[in-house]
């Protein structure tokens, strides 16, 4: 038997991405916090435990040797919807497989139940996890996993699910695993989870597959909160739930006191928070428990920070997609959930509660508050060109109609065993494969790029934009939370950094901004010529007369108002 006291443990993160679990930093997932603690309530001493992303081990190959060393080994990893990532790259089989060669000790493989590393991770649709030569596969609860394996002294484990109190403990315990992370404290944001499983089944959704929904109490979740804020967390996603509507209830109706209790303790445990976002909201809770829905959302709009985003799964606007993925929700019911949202908590902070913002006053150039994303999803049982049509009518609608969006995601499905999907959506997908491009690059043009200037008008502030990487002569990045704008600054800024941003251009998913404020008599040639209206010329002549008492002072060209954004600090003197 070996005794947990005396237990060495590396924890190595491949990434997870599930449909409402984000784990590719900046995002870390309850995976390796829930380990951590499950091995700390198992004994074994927090000094003893390492953890390492995969990105670090690749970066800095000297910690392989905390591979190679420890009495234990786990990985964590697992894509369910692989997609494109800009903060880190989720391990490559190969890789995960080198891991299991290095560990001299115990080596155990999880991740999301019935789903973990192997070629999914290339976008396969093969989801059975492969053992990739690991000593153990948790089949179950990862965490489970580590604490039975522990408790047994390495010597095996029953694959089960943890419970309640369970992850109540390890999720407090094992928050102080985040100070290990590359990107703390500044650039790091914590998944929370509230609940899994759903009452629905939708034919492709791998939500289904934890059961019925079960969640967690307020108290609990808050207490992690608390937990991960002394630990210097201070961005959070409330992601890991179907519907937060449904929160703290029977898994369909609203409970807004649940809510309540949830957002408000966490504000109080967490007062100096950054971020507060969440992810997943069922289009039709609101429609069917309207009233309810409207005070919950309006709670969540009370205590969470602009930008906020929930997801609507829409799914297809086709009736006929609908009825063969047993969806839930229809067009008409989902353009009414976006209204309530909309009516409910698209208002900017200290704003008029507008859709522009009110120069006047800095707070209310914010993002609004709360807004609905739709989710699109192509290559479902009984797709035709219809559906694509219908799915175009229902974006142009909800613009039309003056509703705003803040985000539209569209994508193609893919297979997983355990759900009603068999290979019919890669045989659709690639029969629609070039009405699919035309369609997605039509709403691009016609939808997202209009209703990203009525989301964030010209002069839009975005608060503490971290600065990823270059291209093109610009640099590039975002804030941290749901769905985040891309952000492109002109030129080649030191990256790592923070700084505030003022909205002056759009594309169809991402903005130009310029520094804020922009310093008139210090702006670069090329933050002025991003200003519309002002060209090579001008922005020659505003340089060359430099310094400016007042913004009025240059002749700027254009009639785009420079006063919600500019000063006009003194240069420095000439040494």
């Amino acid at each position: 038997m070996t005794d947990p006291e005396t237990l060495s443990v590396t924890i190595v993160d491949g990434y997870v991405d599930e449909p409402a679990h984000f784990g590719v930093p900046p995002y870390i997932s309850t995976y390796p916090r829930y380990a951590a603690g499950a091995l700390v309530d198992a004994g074994v001493p927090r000094e003893q435990i390492t953890y390492h992303t995969i990105d670090r081990l690749r970066d800095e190959p000297d910690y392989w040797r905390d591979v190679d060393e420890a009495d234990l080994m786990i990985y964590l990893g697992g894509m369910t919807v692989p997609g494109k990532y800009v903060g880190g790259t989720p391990a490559e089989p190969d890789e995960v497989r080198k891991l299991a060669w290095t560990a001299n000790g115990t080596s155990l493989m999880g991740g999301p139940v019935k789903f973990g590393v192997g070629d999914e991770n290339a976008g396969a649709t093969e989801t059975e996890r492969q053992d990739l030569d690991f000593d153990f596969v948790a089949k179950g609860d990862v965490e489970a996993a580590v604490y039975d394996l522990v408790e047994s002294g390495l010597e095996g484990f029953n694959n089960r699910m943890r419970d309640l109190d369970e992850v109540s403990r390890w999720a407090r315990e094992g928050a102080f695993i985040v100070e290990q992370h590359p990107n703390h404290p500044e650039y790091l944001i914590c998944e929370l989870e509230t609940s899994r499983g759903c009452a629905y089944r939708c034919s492709f959704c791998t939500e289904p597959l934890y059961g019925n929904p079960e969640f967690r109490p307020p108290p609990t979740v808050v207490g992690e909160v608390d937990a991960l804020s002394n630990y210097g967390v201070k961005h959070f996603r409330i992601g890991r739930q179907a519907d937060i509507l449904a929160y703290g209830g029977d898994g369909e109706a609203p409970n807004p006191d649940a809510l309540r209790q949830l957002y408000s303790g966490i504000r109080e445990v967490a007062p100096d928070l950054e971020t507060l976002h969440l992810d997943n909201m069922n289009p039709i809770t609101i429609v069917e428990w309207p009233e309810q829905s409207r005070e919950g959302i309006r709670i969540i709009a009370e205590h969470n920070t602009p930008g906020d985003t929930a997801a609507f799964g829409l799914e297809s606007a086709d009736p006929v997609v609908q009825e063969e993925n047993n969806l839930n929700v229809t067009a008409e019911e989902c353009f009414e959930a976006v209204r309530i949202v909309n009516e409910e908590a698209g208002w900017r902070p200290d704003g008029d509660r507008d859709s522009a913002p009110n120069f006047g006053d800095d707070t209310s150039r914010r993002l609004p508050k709360l807004l609905p994303g739709i989710n699109l999803l192509h290559g479902l049982k009984g797709e035709r060109e219809e559906t694509y049509e219908r799915n175009r009518k229902f974006l142009q609608r909800v613009y039309d109609e003056g509703y705003m969006l803040r985000r539209i995601n569209i994508r193609q499905v893919m297979a997983f065993d355990g759900t009603d999907m068999s290979d019919t959506g890669a045989e659709i997908a690639r029969d629609h494969k070039k009405l699919f491009k035309q369609y997605k690059q039509q709403v691009r043009e016609e939808i997202d790029n209009p209703m990203l200037e009525r989301v964030a008008p010209p002069g839009t502030v975005l608060r503490n934009v971290h600065l990823e990487y270059h291209q093109d002569g610009k640099t590039f990045g975002r804030q941290l939370g749901t769905y985040p704008l891309l952000v492109g600054i002109p030129g080649e800024r030191e990256l790592g950094r923070t700084i505030d941003v003022a909205v002056v251009d759009h594309g169809y998913r991402s903005v130009t901004g310029v520094p804020y404020p922009l310093d008139l008599n210090a702006a670069s040639m090329d933050e002025l010529t991003a200003i519309p209206g002002i060209g090579d010329s001008t922005a020659g002549d505003i340089v060359v007369n430099r310094p400016y008492e007042a913004i009025a002072d240059a002749d700027l060209g254009t009639e785009f108002d420079l006063s919600q954004f500019m000063t006009t600090r003194p240069l420095e003197p000439a040494d």
